[in-house]
Order: structure tokens, then sequence, then C-alpha cells
């Protein structure tokens, strides 16, 4: 029998298997950013450790930078954390996109974009939306504090085997349906615990046909459906978007291609367990309470729980609703937004900004509602500068910021005030979770987020721009 990607990685990357049945891992890939590790190095210098390979690992700052005038002077704490970043890198030999380097940007999109991120291989960040690496073929892992340390001192991880699920979609996607909301449609199929002790693979012709940026938005939300990694099998895609990236080795490219393919789960390989979906049966979706598996279409109505199968679901449902301030039974679209957001790792990349400047020009974001664009890393906001695309945004009426998490997680002065509701293209929508106790966040694609600035409540962007099925990408 034929083996799965993760069980080759996996075993590839085997040191050894721990008493308790954990497996100890190799690493090859360590992403580090300001926030999660300057107590791991507090704990090396401690125990008197160095970092084991500090050729595997790569730093950056994006969870705490503002991205309005990041020249100014910051928030204390702030500007300690990068500090400490800085003089941690600097000490222990650690490589630094900071932003002097034009390189910076949330640790996701910098990853792939330098090449760092390869097929074959293990990654782990201490942030838990590591799986968007998964989109090339690795397995990717978010980590705590104490990991860090760990992987740091020693370039390895204690892990449990993991089940794997494979999730085929196959069919073609309506006109205006995207990668995001295909993901959203798995988690609320699956449910945001469905995945706990599982890796997904995703599979299927419609993530074939997906660009290598929009299968980093799948993966990146493996974690919201409690998988603890995601990934799809490497390909050509996979291939041509990392021949000649910085940290790519070209002296031998054809070889290491080969080997970056040859860890793609074979036909005959088994899996725990298979789930398939039809592409037709995917319209946009967005969320509608405070898990990302409360998600429905679009043109569906928001949850009444009355309706609810159980006294849990009904509970669930009566304490989303009453966070978020919406009526039971009453359509999504049209309920009023405050905050329009579109960037993240989830969908901050050159392909989202592009999508949605196809659509905006000619339309102006409703006076009432506040509407910023934040590129993921320094690298796409140049690149749209050269295409012009900040121009066609501020046209309409948004502000284009600068690189960086900004209101994904707000730990950084982009926040939401009081309960105003967000549409967002980030990939959580917990309480409080754009950076106000009572802030509350709508998910959905970026060209989503754009129709729900320009009408002033959530609306079905198919409609606002008219998008014909050539128009829609897979």
């Amino acid at each position: 029998m034929g083996k799965s990607l993760f069980q080759k990685v996996w075993e590839s990357h085997t040191v050894g298997t721990l008493a308790d049945g954990r497996t100890q891992l190799f690493i090859g890939t360590h992403l580090i950013h300001e926030v999660t590790s300057p107590q791991a190095f507090g704990m090396l210098r401690d125990l008197g450790l160095s970092v084991k390979f500090p050729q595997r690992t790569f730093a950056t700052v994006d969870h705490i930078v503002p991205t309005v005038d990041q020249d100014a002077p910051q928030d204390p704490l702030a500007a300690e954390m990068m500090e400490a970043l800085r003089k941690n890198a600097d000490d222990f030999g650690v490589t630094y996109f900071d932003l002097a380097s034009g390189k910076q940007g949330v640790v996701h999109v910098v990853g792939p974009e330098q090449g760092i991120t390869q097929p074959g291989t293990t990654i782990a960040c201490g942030d838990s939306h590591t799986a968007t690496h998964g989109a090339f073929g690795a397995i990717a892992f978010g980590i705590g504090t104490t990991q860090v340390r760990d992987v740091l001192a020693s370039q390895t991880l204690a892990v449990e085997p993991l089940k794997v699920r494979r999730i085929e979609v196959n069919g073609n996607l309506r006109p205006g349906v995207y990668a995001k909301d295909v993901i959203l449609h798995i988690i609320r199929l699956l449910g945001a615990k469905g995945g706990i002790g599982y890796a997904y693979e995703y599979a299927g012709d419609v993530f074939e046909r997906m660009s290598m940026e929009e299968r980093m938005t799948v993966c990146n939300m493996s974690i919201e459906g409690g998988a603890r990694c995601g990934y799809i099998n490497p390909d050509a895609k996979t291939v041509a978007y990392l021949s000649g990236r910085p940290y790519v080795d070209m002296s031998d490219f054809d070889t290491t291609a080969a080997r970056w393919l040859s860890f793609a789960s074979d036909a005959d390989a088994h899996f725990d367990d298979v789930v398939t979906i039809k592409a037709e049966d995917i319209e946009p979706t967005v969320t509608w309470g405070i898990s990302p598996d409360h998600g429905i279409f679009v043109s569906e109505n928001i949850p009444d729980p009355a309706d609810a199968e159980s006294p849990g679901e009904k509970a669930t449902i009566e304490e989303a609703l009453a966070y978020m301030k919406l009526n039971a039974g009453a359509p999504i679209k049209g309920v009023k937004i405050d905050v329009a957001f579109i960037g993240s790792c989830t969908n901050g990349r050159i392909s989202d900004f592009r999508e949605v400047a196809k659509y905006i020009q000619g339309h102006r974001v409703a006076p009432h509602v506040k509407a910023i664009v934040v590129p993921g890393s320094q690298v796409v906001a140049i690149q749209a500068e050269q295409e012009g695309l900040p121009e066609i945004f501020r046209a309409a009426g948004f502000e284009w910021r600068g690189a960086g998490c900004s209101m994904c997680l707000a730990m950084n002065p982009d926040k939401l005030v009081g309960d105003q509701l967000c549409a967002s293209s980030s990939n959580r929508n917990f309480k409080g979770r754009q950076g106000s106790p009572t802030g509350r966040t709508v998910l959905m694609s970026p060209v989503m987020v754009a129709a729900a600035a320009i009408s002033g409540h959530i609306a079905d962007a198919r409609e606002l721009f008219e998008l014909e099925p050539e128009a829609a990408v897979a």
C-alpha cells in the first residue's frame, strides 16, 4: 500500500519515539515573530543554551507593528518586543526581516514569498496559522512558547501522531465563489472541532486548479476546523511558484523539483477518513456567530434557536446571537457593518488585492464605513504599488496601510471600538478578537468584504458587481 504525503514527511523527519508514544520530529524550518519568541529566548539564556541550527530559523515582526506611520514612536511594550526580537536575532545568529529590510510582513506571507517554505519539510512557528505553509506540501504546526524554546534548542518537537482525513472537492465553483468560501464551507460542514487529532489533506480538481495563494488561504484555516495541520500535494504549480525565490537553491533545480514532487501522496495511499464535497454546492459564505463554523451562505437566514436539534446547540446559538446582536431567522444579507478589513495571513496577498481591484472601480465605500486594506508583506505592498492598486483602493474610499497583522487580532493600534461590526477577510470571529471586548466580526472573502464596504451592509458580491462565470477565479 502506498503512503500519504503526511506519512512520507513524518517518517523522513522522525528522530525517535518517546516513552509516551509521541514522535520526536526534526523541524526543517522554524519561523518566529516578536510575540511568542522573547520568553523562549529568555529560557535559552537561563539554561545557557544556544540555537541549535540558526540557519534554519527566520524571524520577522508582524503582530504588533502599526500599519500607519511605522517610523513613529510606538507603544512602549511593542517597542520593547521589537527590540527584543532584534537583539535575540543578533545574539543567536538568526535571520531577521525587520521593517528596514523591505522583506518584513506577516510571517505566513513572508515564508512562501522568500522561498523559505518548501515541499516535503516540517515547519513550526509560534502562531496557530502555521498550517498556511501546508499549501506547498509541507507539514506545518503552530506551537506554544515552550515548544518554540524546544525547537530553538534542539531543532526537534515532540508531537502526537495524527490520523489523516482526505477532503476532496470536485467540480466547478460558481461565479463569485472563492477559496475563502471553500474553507469556510468545509469548517461549517465538519465543525470547529471536527479535525481534532487529524491532519487534513485537501484534494480534488478544485484545489488542483487553485493558485498557490488560494491554496494558502485554504490551508491557513485548517486550525479553525480543529485540524493540527492541513496540506495540499505539491505539483507543477508549486514548483513554478518557488523557482527563483531567494531561499531556493537553483544550482540543480530539476533534481530539487523532482524530490519535492516525490512527497505527493501515492495513488493507493491509505486515509483514515475521506470526505467528498461538490463544488457546485458552495456559495459565498459568511459567518454569523462567534466560531468559524458558524457559517452560512449569504443567501441564507441567520439560524433560529427554535430549530436547534439539541439543548446544547440551542444554547450555543442563543449565546452567539446575543453577542452578535443579530435577529434569529433574519436574512444575513442586509446586516449593517461599521468596519471593513481586507488583509491578514489568510487574505493579504497580491492576488487578493488584484481580485478586489477588478470590481471596486467606479464604486465608493459607504459614508459610515471605515475600510482598510493591509498588505501581508512589504514585498506585496511594493508589487501592488507597481501595479497601481493602492490608487484604485484609495479612489474607492479605502485606506491603504503598511504591512502587518493589523486588525486580524488587534495586537496593534488597529482595533474595533465598542460593538462595531467588522466585515473581515481574516480567520477568526471569536469574542473580542479584533481588539474590543464587544466588537463583532463577520468572516468572508475579500471580494465580499469589498461588497459590504460599498453597500454599507453584508451584501452578495455576485449581485453588486454583476459577476460573470469568466470573472471568478477557481
